[in-house]
C-alpha cells in the first residue's frame, strides 16, 4: 500500500478537534469507500482494484504487529530518531511494514516484519543532501516540532474509530500536517493532523 500522502478522498465527512499531549491540532477527517486513486474507467479494473485493497485490508487486520509498534521498532535502532512515514505492505509474501526514521541528517529504510517485528533484510540510510529542496525542508520541519507521527497516529485513530495503516508528512499551502490512512469498518478514512508550529518560515 502506498504511503498516506498518495491517497486521496472526494467526500469530506467530518472536521473534528483532536488533542495531541499537551497541544491542540486540528483533525480533519475525509472518508470513502474506496480511494480516489483507485477508481478506474473500467469496470473490470475497479472491482479488481476494490478487491486489491480488501485483500490488504484483510492481510493487515491479521497481522500481530501494529503500526505503532512496527514504528517503535524502528525507532529502537538508532537512540532519538523519529519516524517520518510508514505504510503496510501486504502485497508480497510476507506482510510487513516500511518505516522510514529520520537520525543523524540522514533517512534510514527499515521492513518491519508485520507477524514477527523483526527487521527484514537490514537498513538502508540515504543522506539528507541527496534529497530535493521540499523533502529536506520538512524533514527539517519534523525535526522542529515536538509532536510526532506516533503521536498523529494516536490521534487518528481516535478521530476515524479505527486501526491506522500508514502515515506520513504532507505539505499543502505552507502547512505542514501528519497525513493518516485508518481502516474504519471496511472504509478508508484519511486523517490529517496539523500540530502547531508547523507552518512554513
Amino acid at each position: 500500500m502506498k504511503a498516506a500522502r498518495q491517497h486521496a478522498w472526494t467526500l469530506f465527512a467530518a472536521a473534528l478537534s483532536a488533542l495531541l499531549v499537551a497541544a491542540p491540532a486540528q483533525a480533519i477527517v475525509s472518508a470513502g469507500s474506496t480511494p480516489t486513486a483507485l477508481h478506474s474507467e473500467a469496470d473490470g479494473d475497479a472491482e479488481a482494484d476494490r478487491q486489491a485493497v480488501s485483500r490488504e485490508i484483510e492481510r493487515f487486520r491479521s497481522s500481530s504487529i501494529t503500526i505503532s509498534q512496527a514504528m517503535a521498532i524502528a525507532e529502537a535502532r538508532h537512540a532519538g530518531a523519529t519516524t517520518a512515514d510508514v505504510s503496510f505492505d501486504g502485497a508480497s509474501g510476507v506482510p510487513v511494514y516500511r518505516v522510514k526514521t529520520l537520525h543523524n541528517d540522514r533517512i534510514w529504510r527499515h521492513t518491519i516484519n508485520a507477524a514477527t517485528g523483526e527487521l527484514v533484510g537490514g537498513e538502508a540510510a540515504l543522506p539528507l543532501a541527496e534529497l530535493d529542496h521540499d523533502d529536506r525542508s520538512n524533514l527539517a520541519a519534523l525535526g522542529a516540532i515536538r509532536h510526532r507521527l506516533a503521536d498523529a497516529v494516536r490521534v487518528a485513530e481516535r478521530a476515524a474509530s479505527g486501526k491506522a495503516i500508514s502515515g506520513g508528512l504532507v505539505r499543502e499551502g505552507g502547512r505542514l500536517s501528519f497525513a493518516i490512512v485508518v481502516i474504519s469498518g471496511d472504509d478508508l478514512k484519511e486523517v490529517i493532523l496539523e500540530p502547531p508550529g508547523a507552518r512554513a518560515r
